[in-house]
Parts: C-alpha cells; structure tokens; sequence
C-alpha cells in the first residue's frame, strides 16, 4: 500500500529512505526531533535498520509496512525511525550487537525496540506477517513489545540496561596486551582449520568471501612456499568465479551465497565485496601467473566501469540491488532454458546449457525453472558432447555470453544506488590501482586518480576533516553532512599512499600523512591506545547508544577500522621514519595482543597488519624508462608481498624532490646511482642497497639472492 501523501522521509537523502516515504507509516529519520517525541509521548521506539539492496528489508516493507492495519498499530503504540546502515554504520553497529544479545539474530532488516532515550530492550531482523519460520507474526510482536513496556515497565528498562552493558563491552578493547606475532600464525591456522575442501571457501552455508584471509594467505605463500597455502586461495578463488556468485555474463561478484557451493547468491552486488575480491585475483595473478586470476579481475572491472562508476565525474557507486520488483527474486540475473533458447542459435543454445548447467529445473525456489548461470562443464567436455574443439566451443560461449547479456541488460533492470561514500570509494580506488599495477592497465589507474581526486577535492575539509558522503544517489536531494568515521579516515590514508606508489606524485603522500595525523586527533585513544570507530559527540549528548565507544578489530564485512588505520600508521612509518606513527600502530595492535588469533579469520585484516608491524619494510625504487624499467617493474610486483611498494620515477624525474622524507634523505647516498641511467634501488628499515641494472638482477636480489652489506644509511 502506499499512501497519498508522504510521511518525513520524503525530506531524506538516502535512497533507502526514500523508498518508503509512500508508506502508512509515519516514518522519522534518526534525530532529536524523533527522541524529543518518544519522551514527550512516552512512547517506545521502533528502530528499523536496513539497506536499498537489501532483499528481505523489501520483503517486510511490502509485507509488514505497507499493510494498513500493521501502521495503525505502529502510529498510535511507538515512534517509528528508519536508518539506512550504508548512511550510518555507527548507528547499525551498536544495534546490531544489542539485538544480537537478546535474540541471537543479527543481519538486515534489523528491528529494534528502543526506551524514549534509544536504549534497546528488544529486537530481531525480519518478522513475517503472520507467526512462521520459528518466529512471532509483527503484528503479534508490536503488541505484546508495546504492552510489557506500559504493564512491565521496570522490567524493560533493566533489560535495556543490561543491553546497553552489552554493547559497551563489544569491541571496546581497552586492556593493554602485549603483542606476538604468533597471531599470524594462529590465524592462518584458523583458516586452514575452517577450509572447505570440497567447495573452497571457509565453513559452511551460507558462505561468504572473505577476502582479507585470502590476501594473508597469498601473502603467507609468498614467504614460505607452503603449498597447503596456495591450494586454499587457488581453489577459493576459481570456485566462488565459476560458481553462480559469481555474475557469469556481466562480471561481479553477489554478496554471498546461500549454499556451500557457491551456486545460489543472494543476488545484490556491493562495492566493498568487488573492491577487496579485485585484490584478491589481482594478488593471485601476481603471484600464480595464472591468467585465470587475471581474466576475472579485468572482468570485475568491466562490471564496475559499466554498472558501479561515475564515468563523467570520477568516483564509484555503493551498491546495485538483488531485485527489480517486490514480485522479484533475482529473476533479472536468472534464467529458463526457454528464455535462452530464444535468444540463441540451436548450437549457441546447447553449449550454453552444457557449460551453465541450463535446464527445465533450475535452483529458484519461488519458480523452479529459473537456472543461476554457474560454470558445470569444462570447454573440453563440451567438445566431447558436441564433437567439437575446445577452441570452437570457446567461440561459440563467447558468442551466446554476448547475446545472453544483452538480452538481459532489456530486462527491468534492479537499482543501482549512486551514493557516493568516501570510505568505500578508498577501498575502490586502491583495488583499481592494485589492478592496474599487475594487470597494465593504464584506464583503470586513470579513473581510480580521478575518483580519489574528487574524494578530496569534495569530502576532505581543512577544518571539518572528511565527510562520509561525497555525493547522493539522488541528485536533487539535500547533501547531508555525516562526519567522517575511522574506516573513511584509514581507507583514504591507504588509497593516497597507493596512489602516491602509482604516481609518484607527493601531493598523494602529503594528504595521506594530513588525513592520518586527522585521524589520530580526533579517534586515537591516548589513554588505552587503539581507535574509536567513530569521534565523542562534542556535546556530550549523543542520540540513543551513540556514546557508547567502540574499537573495532573483526571485519564485517569490510576490512576492520583499527587494523586498516594501523596499516596506514606503519606504511607512513616507512617513508617518513616519524616513530609516532609506529608507536600508535603498536599500541593498537597491543590492544588483541596474543588474543587476535581467537578472531580466526574475522582477524585477517589484524594478521595483515601484524605482517606490516613484525616485517621489515621493503620499497622498490625504480628510476629511469624504457624496457629495462618495465622489466625491473614486472620482477618487483611478484610475487605479492604486502609490506612491498614500488616506486617508479620516471626518466628526467628529481630523485629527492620526488621521494618522501626517509628515502629522500637516503638513495640519493647510494653509490652507483647516476643520473640518466635506468636502476633499481631496494630499500628497507631506512637502509638502502646498491642499484641493480635490469630485471633478472632485481629478481635475484629480491628472492634472496646473495646480498650486499648496506652501504647507505640514514643517521
């Protein structure tokens, strides 16, 4: 149902606001004005949390929100708030622990009861219309909720005290530990210990990526040559892309997937999750050679420049949704053999549905002819069945592919939320750059500067710092200042030191080290060490449980804030030998110490930083151009190391002006190294060695070949 006129939401910027702005309910956005009326009223407040891609958040909104008897009941017992996690991951954080601690449930839509004040008392996730799936009809539940806080007053506010207790304790990390870098090990233990042999991929259903895991242990291989290592990533890394996870036509990955084997996804596809997996394959073609790796990176690509960017102004969208429709269960990306056929040649037809296990069954339950494209035969067992060379059952996929997509892209096509977020668009803005670097691709380091430049030129403020939005998905709506939070602070530092390693360009280098010392300043905690997600509210009245402080250490599903800022501090570290920048990444990394290994793989992030902390620094500075830079280029990128930078000055480039602080001050010292002569200068723990001359020289001495005593040295 939706209603003539528009409730408060309709004033909203975000896209997920807006979308039930027609609704009965008499919606308000999170803010004074909605506590200000629950303790006026008296009344409870109905928190819902979720997401414009968010499959089951549309679900109850038709279900539930949009049902006229459901809203009576909401307008007249509680003060309704909607929240968009993706606008505010502060707010969800919180909610998620507290509804977690009283029903065990956590995930989108997150509906939660709060007292007047915003302390919670009770909540789950999605609530049918009518008592099923081992839960209690909304209808039920608003009323029973409603009454027990009139009739049993005093019970409720202890159970939200004791919720609130809950949530202060989640992720604060307070105790100082001592750090051991045995929690690298214990986390790859972990993996290895939860590694699904048959499937790939870590535990059971439903599965997600997890892609910092996979770069600890590309990183781990890298070191040690551990084949048990290698099999892990390898074989994770080629069932999530052949699985239907994986978009088969157009590229990108889907969220997750509901069955172990990678088959069935819930079907929205994220910037975060493409962004971390494009590292992913980009570290794995680096380190494997495999062109496998490579041809899914460049494809993740192809999906981000056609669905997820700005092409006029630079920068990448957050989101494209699982459905069209309501009526919708990913019937856009799914299909019947019928509607194959149709859009095929008999022979295009056959191999299609030899190669995308296409059949009058298929593994939709809400319409069980709909097939999820996943790769079930190889091109030579096609051949076989077609009595066909692989290279022509080659031509013939790659023909179908191409038709098969565009007849989908006629298709209602699902939304794709144009929100810009500063955070997201980092990680973004690195992976391209980490592509472009192994893959040589020169458009996709061009439009990954352009994106970092407009998140500096539109969210870095000299006086406010970084925002959280840059720009929404909606262009008309009023921009919303939300301050930037610690993972916008740590992925931005990270892309301006990625993009100062892919350019050379010092203005990079310079915002990374103002946006650092930013971040120190406002969520560093002198007192405990580590970083608050996000900074005290100046007031000291922050709304609802946003006071409540948090450190987080787990990633869920982006990399973790305090290990990311971490990172940041230690790479800085390298280039400008300021102690205090290793000292607060110490002292961060202090606050798990030998408890990180716990975390198992939700500590991957933490492991990487622990590589970066207990490893030297190893920088790879190439001077010079021609076929003998390129060469030595391609022998510092592989194998992936993740404490490795190369720099690459360009022939007629000054050595010093170019450099940052501590290497400025140290290569210029190295002998041998003459102006106009193309070289490559390893250094590391601000100690540099002799230049080398071409490629198969820069490999041996990277690999461990025989090397020199440091002849230069900063005092």
């Amino acid at each position: 149902m939706t209603t003539s006129t528009l409730n408060s939401l309709s004033r909203a910027s975000s896209a997920y606001l807006r979308s039930a702005m027609h609704q009965p309910i008499q919606w308000r956005e999170w803010g004074e004005e909605a506590f200000a009326t629950a303790q006026r009223e008296n009344k409870p407040i109905l928190l819902d949390i979720g997401a414009v891609w968010c499959h089951w958040c549309h679900v109850m909104d038709r279900e539930s929100y949009d049902n006229p008897e459901i809203a009576q009941i909401v307008n007249e017992r509680f003060i309704a708030v909607k929240v968009d996690r993706d606008e505010r991951p502060d707010i969800d954080s919180r909610y998620q622990v507290a509804v977690q601690a009283v029903s065990g449930q956590g995930g989108w839509p997150l509906t939660a009861f709060l007292t007047p004040d915003g302390k919670p008392f009770y909540g789950g996730t999605y609530f049918p219309p009518d008592d099923g799936y081992g839960r209690p009809s909304f209808k039920r539940a608003l009323l029973a909720i409603s009454d027990a806080y009139r009739d049993k007053h005093g019970d409720v506010m202890e159970q939200a005290k004791m919720v609130e207790g809950t949530i202060a304790r989640a992720e604060l990390h307070s105790s100082q530990g001592e750090f051991s870098p045995t929690a690298i090990t214990a986390i790859v233990q972990a993996a290895i210990g939860m590694f699904d042999a048959a499937n790939g991929g870590f535990s059971g259903a439903p599965k997600f990526p997890h892609p910092s895991i996979l770069d600890l242990l590309i990183d781990q291989y890298s070191r040690t040559g551990d084949e048990q290592l290698r099999h892990i990533f390898v074989a994770t890394l080629e069932r999530m892309a052949r699985g239907g996870v994986y978009d088969q036509l157009a590229g990108g990955f889907h969220r997750y997937s509901v069955d172990e084997r990678w088959i069935v996804p819930h079907f929205e596809k994220m910037s975060y999750d493409n962004s971390e997996l494009l590292k992913n394959y980009a570290h794995a073609y680096e380190t494997t050679g495999s062109e496998f790796f490579a041809g899914v990176a460049r494809d993740i690509i192809r999906w981000m420049d056609e669905w997820l960017s700005s092409r006029e102004h630079g920068g990448f969208y957050a989101s494209q949704d699982a459905d069209y429709s309501m009526d919708d269960d990913g019937d856009y990306f799914t299909w019947t053999l019928d509607e194959a056929r149709a859009v095929l040649s008999e022979e295009e037809a056959q191999a299609a549905a030899l190669r995308y296990d296409i059949n009058e069954v298929g593994e939709m339950h809400h319409n069980a002819a709909k097939n999820v494209l996943y790769v079930r035969a190889s091109l030579e067992e096609i051949g076989t069945r077609m009595n066909l060379p692989p290279e022509r059952v080659e031509e013939i996929l790659r023909s179908a592919q191409q038709k098969m997509y565009a007849a989908r892209r006629k298709r209602p096509t699902p939304y794709v939320d144009k929100t810009v977020y500063t955070g997201w668009n980092a990680l973004c803005v690195s992976a391209y750059l980490e592509a472009a670097k192994a893959l040589r691709l020169d458009s996709a380091r061009h439009f990954a500067l352009r994106s970092l430049d407009r998140i500096l030129a539109q969210g870095w403020h000299a006086e406010r710092g970084l925002g959280h939005v840059i720009a929404y998905s909606d262009p008309k709506a009023e921009h919303r200042e939300i301050a930037g939070m610690l993972d916008d602070y740590a992925f931005t530092a990270i892309a301006c030191l990625d993009a100062y390693e892919a350019t050379a360009d010092l203005s990079y280098f310079h915002f990374a080290q103002r946006i650092a010392d930013r971040m120190i300043e406002r969520f560093f905690d002198l007192t405990s060490g580590g970083f608050f997600d996000s900074a005290s509210s100046e007031s000291g009245n922050a709304l609802g449980v946003l006071g409540t402080r948090r450190k987080p250490f787990q990633d869920s599903p982006t990399p973790a804030g305090n290990p990311a800022a971490a990172i940041a501090l230690l790479r800085l570290h390298a280039y400008t030998n300021h102690g205090s920048y290793r000292e607060k990444a110490e002292q961060t990394l202090e606050l798990l110490g030998a408890m990180a290994g716990q975390y198992g793989i939700f500590a991957a992030t933490y492991g990487l930083a622990a590589v970066h902390f207990t490893r030297p620094h190893e920088q790879v500075v190439i001077v010079g151009g021609g076929g003998e830079a390129e060469e030595m280029f391609r022998a510092a990128s592989v194998p992936y190391f993740c404490n490795r930078s190369v720099l690459h000055l360009a022939a007629g480039q000054a050595v010093a002006e170019n450099l940052p602080p501590a290497l400025a001050e140290t290569i210029p010292l190295v002998p041998g190294l003459k102006e106009g002569k193309t070289a490559a200068v390893i250094c590391s723990n601000f100690t540099c060695r002799p230049p080398v001359f071409n490629g198969e020289g820069l490999a041996h001495e990277l690999q461990g070949g025989v090397r020199q005593k440091p002849v230069a040295k900063k005092a």
